[in-house]
């Protein structure tokens, strides 16, 4: 059982260290503080409900069963970060957010205190791992507390899932998508976790014995939950940034074409040999060596050439863009082979501009690489050619 809930925490854990991989800038967004807070919290809860930490918070306390106020005062913290988080998505003016967040707080710090107080006034001297929540469903003051912290974290997760259908209504795209897994997760919480502890506690109440609810069925059920509404916090945020990368790495690759027959050229300094650099800034120094590589090979076009094609390309029914990309390519191609034949340059200079210089990104460059590709052109030139001046 530890086990699992310390895989569940890790989990949880890790979206908040993603989410802080830029500490200085994460620290000014009250809508980041407030996801990694509440994300931080939950994994706490998975930690503190562990028996092997349930045990070990007992042993270096001295009394039975401490754990289990502190577990469910860390519960009943976690449901209130997750009001706030809330209040923080949704947004709006400063000041209403502010008075919403107090009120929150405001609901949840005496919450605390009760679970603290009434746990102090009962009698829980037998210790209790795993069952605690049955065990001393009928025991005066912590039956209170085991209901006091239950329908605090119910009264958090039912206004989840209330806020999350309406406004996933008002929303789009990847901000609906986080909605609908918040309230997939808040969903199970309420009937996986919440509604089997009711029912075994009840049943104690009734003198009839469904442990196994509490403490085989909602554990599992929880940890599941809660790594359902952490995807729903962190995806509208990560996986904007994600889907950059991997476009960067498809144009990265895109580019090989282009970059195979004109690297010989580029004077550009290279990039420090790290195997964890991620595919933009990868994408950035090739798109910036190519472009340097243009230059120097510029004293090498051929307007000829680049007419030639243009009109072969024309004829063979192509668009006015792709005729003249694939012109391009053949110019390219030819001035490269010039270049890296140690030719002299066309005694008439073109000034002729490629269309790749002319838009900004890369989608110009991958044009032409992919123009490149196609045609039946010289090879590569090998990386040991010699360089070009930029002349």
């Amino acid at each position: 059982m530890s086990l699992v809930v310390y895989l569940a925490a890790g989990l949880f854990g890790l979206s908040a260290v993603v989410l802080l991989r830029r500490p200085r800038t994460a620290v000014r967004d009250p809508l980041t503080v407030s996801t990694c807070v509440a994300i931080f919290l939950g994994s706490l809860v998975f930690v503190c409900s562990a028996p092997l930490t349930l045990s070990a918070v007992n042993r270096l306390t001295g009394i039975p069963n401490f754990g289990a106020p502190l577990t469910y005062g860390m519960l009943c913290a976690y449901s209130c970060s997750l009001l706030i988080l809330l209040i923080h998505w949704r947004g709006g003016p400063r000041e209403r957010v502010r008075r919403m967040v107090l009120r929150s707080i405001a609901a949840y710090v005496p919450l605390i205190a009760a679970i603290v107080v009434l746990f102090a006034l009962g009698d829980a001297r037998t210790e209790r791992l795993t069952d605690l929540d049955t065990y001393y469903a009928n025991t005066p003051y912590l039956r209170e507390m085991i209901l006091l912290y239950l329908l605090g974290h119910s009264a958090a997760t039912v206004t989840m899932c209330t806020l999350c259908v309406k406004w996933s209504q008002e929303v789009t795209g990847l901000l609906r998508a986080g909605l609908r897994l918040i309230l997939a997760g808040s969903l199970l919480d309420v009937f996986g976790f919440q509604l089997t502890k009711y029912t075994a506690v009840a049943a104690r109440w009734t003198g009839h014995d469904l442990d196994a609810l509490s403490t085989q069925v909602a554990p599992p059920l929880a940890s599941l939950g809660a790594l359902l509404c952490s995807a729903g916090f962190v995806l509208p945020r990560l996986l904007p940034a994600v889907v950059v990368q991997l476009n960067s790495l498809r144009d990265y690759r895109r580019l090989g074409p282009l970059w195979s027959r004109v690297r010989f050229v580029s004077t550009a300094p290279k990039p420090p040999s790290t195997w964890w650099q991620l595919p933009r800034a990868r994408l950035h120094w090739r798109e910036v060596s190519i472009h340097d590589a243009l230059l120097g090979l510029a004293p090498y076009f051929d307007d000829r050439v680049r007419q030639q094609a243009l009109a072969a390309a024309l004829d063979a029914g192509r668009g006015a863009h792709e005729a003249r990309i694939a012109a391009e390519a053949a110019m390219l191609a030819d001035a490269a082979r010039r270049a890296a034949a140690r030719e002299e340059p066309p005694r008439v200079a073109s000034g002729y501009r490629l269309h790749a210089t002319e838009v900004s990104g890369t989608c110009g460059l991958v044009e032409l690489a992919q123009a490149l590709a196609r045609s039946p052109a010289d090879a590569a030139v090998p990386d040991k050619s010699v360089r070009t001046s930029h002349g």
